[in-house]
């Protein structure tokens, strides 16, 4: 993949989707830098990732604050020489019926969510428009379509996708692409802490009939991030096992 040498930046990446997508970029000869809200979780990625031979840094910073955002970019670009790959992939559910749902509820999901995507990408613009060169991905999910029980949710990654939209709207002219990958149904931990019968239903909606990977989201997050990915902007890429042909 043409990404060696690039500096990546990838929000919530000390597990799950994330980590996974840091691990395959840096494989990949991408310059990781690593973030996490637990400094605990940073280091011990960073730790696990460096006896692997491969190059990354960590950075803790709560993505929903502006200043922890715009110190890690500029930290980031002092550190590495640049910022190339941006992945806003931190992200978090409060789910439940809508009577049920509390105000902290609705505010927490948008700012970490949406919030955070969008203190990153701004903070990120000017390192990539003065280099004439970038790639923002990201992580929505199909749930932007509508989803039973998940208002805020869905409503958060609405705005991630109307915000990937705006930023190729915005950045084009400057070789700074922005696209969305959807995940659908991903097998992590939470997927296995599920009740069986909610697992059960859910596969019923699936018209594979099975989970996705992590490795599923990486591949997709790796594409767009290419060198040679340049001509596709403002794109929502579904990897949801067609998932996406419906909603609720």
């Amino acid at each position: 993949m043409g990404i060696e040498n690039r500096v990546a930046l990838i929000t919530g990446s000390a597990s799950g989707i994330g980590k996974k997508t840091a691990f395959r970029m840096a494989q990949n000869g991408a310059k990781v830098v690593i973030n996490d809200i637990v400094a605990d979780n940073v280091e011990q990625t960073v730790d696990e990732f460096k006896k692997e031979g491969l190059a990354v840094i960590g950075k803790v910073a709560d993505i929903t604050k502006k200043v922890e955002v715009d110190r890690m970019m500029n930290e980031t670009v002092e550190t590495l020489g640049s910022l190339d790959i941006l992945v806003n992939n931190a992200g978090m559910e409060r789910a439940g019926a809508l009577r049920n749902l509390t105000e902290a509820d609705w505010d927490i999901t948008i700012n970490v969510n949406l919030k955070g995507a969008f203190l990153c990408s701004q903070a990120a613009h000017n390192h990539m428009v003065s280099q004439n060169y970038g790639r923002i991905i990201n992580i929505a999910s199909r749930a932007w379509l509508g989803g039973a029980g998940q208002a805020p949710y869905s409503s958060a990654k609405a705005g991630v996708v109307g915000l990937t939209r705006v930023l190729a709207l915005e950045l084009g002219r400057k070789g700074v692409t922005a696209n969305c990958v959807a995940p659908g149904l991903i097998h992590t931990p939470l997927w296995d802490d599920l009740p069986e019968k909610n697992k059960a239903f859910l596969l019923s909606k699936q018209p594979t009939g099975k989970l996705g990977d992590v490795d599923d989201i990486a591949n997709a997050v790796m594409f767009l991030a290419d060198d040679q990915s340049g001509y596709i902007t403002a794109q929502v890429l579904y990897v949801c096992g067609g998932r996406s042909l419906y909603s609720g």
